[in-house]
């Protein structure tokens, strides 16, 4: 009988190839890593590319950590046509003649989508709806009605305006859909749009320039090589280096006496000798960190 695998813990920081899911990519990761626990911290829709994280081994235990990470994306949208799906994927359902627009023209339409807004998703999405994915409840041909939620645009710029194209770089909060930025945009015009090119450049601090191509990793035999601590994803939250005594808490889910760090941290990092153990939370009635996912064995 053949030795067992050794079990594998880390982020690959990956990027995406059009044409393919996100679950495509994490299938193509599991096959290349030798193990089911694989998960990614945030869809990417077929036609985008670019940062998609994916974490493997117990790292998918803080895939919720992660998943609220902002973003920021490079986009095409093209004038004078809509599409079911907002994007080029879909089926045309509306065409308009696009005017001769300024820069400033744009400019004061985009104005209005920065801040924070109230956006509805696309009827094509993975959001469910009693049990079901709103895409696929559209492709059954139900009417969908999916809800809006508040996102915030951070930066908004125009960065080419070859008609009928524009080329925007947009910095947004975890939840935004691009593809909905992108229709509202084009209502907002008069002539209406959809997405024909979208890359992500990051995702919280992992960065589109860092990523490597899913081309390369599957076909790589130093893939460990491309492989990030499970903690990578956490490198914003403060860090706790424990006692032995403190890490012995922790192991049996004790809350910790100790001070809060600065910055009015909610969630922290702790480590044991220089190692990841734990994703502490504070808790301010009663001034102590309580240990919610815990990495420490016997």
């Amino acid at each position: 009988m053949g030795r067992a695998r050794a079990q594998v813990h880390g982020i690959f920081n990956i990027d995406k190839p059009s044409g393919m899911t996100s679950h495509d990519v994490v299938d193509a990761v599991r096959k290349r890593v030798g193990q089911r626990r694989v998960g990614h911290a945030g869809t990417l829709d077929p036609l985008a590319t670019g940062v998609l994280v994916v974490c493997v081994g117990y790292a998918t235990r803080l895939v919720e950590y992660m998943v609220g990470h902002d973003k920021e994306y490079r986009v095409t949208v093209r004038l004078g046509v809509e599409t079911d799906t907002y994007d080029a994927e879909g089926t045309v359902i509306a065409e308009r003649p696009v005017p001769p627009l300024s820069q400033e023209d744009i400019e004061q339409v985009l104005a209005r989508f920065r801040g924070e807004l109230e956006q509805v998703p696309p009827k094509f999405s993975a959001i469910r709806r009693q049990g079901k994915r709103l895409y696929e409840l559209a492709r059954a041909g139900e009417e969908v009605d999916a809800p809006s939620r508040r996102v915030a645009i951070h930066a908004l710029v125009l960065e080419r305006w070859t008609p009928p194209d524009l080329t925007l770089r947009v910095m947004c909060s975890a939840g935004t859909y691009i593809r909905s930025l992108a229709h509202d945009i084009g209502r907002a015009l008069g002539t209406g749009a959809h997405v024909i090119a979208l890359r992500r450049l990051r995702s919280g601090p992992f960065r589109v320039e860092d990523a490597v191509p899913l081309e390369r990793l599957v076909h790589a035999d130093n893939w460990r090589a491309y492989l990030l601590p499970p903690d990578a994803g956490l490198a914003d939250w403060p860090r706790l280096d424990l006692s032995p005594a403190q890490a012995e808490d922790v192991r049996h889910g004790r809350p910790l006496l100790s001070e809060r760090p600065p910055r009015e941290a909610t969630w922290a990092r702790a480590y044991v000798d220089d190692k990841f153990v734990a994703v502490l939370q504070w808790n301010e009635e009663e001034a102590r960190w309580q240990p919610r996912k815990v990495f420490l064995s016997g």
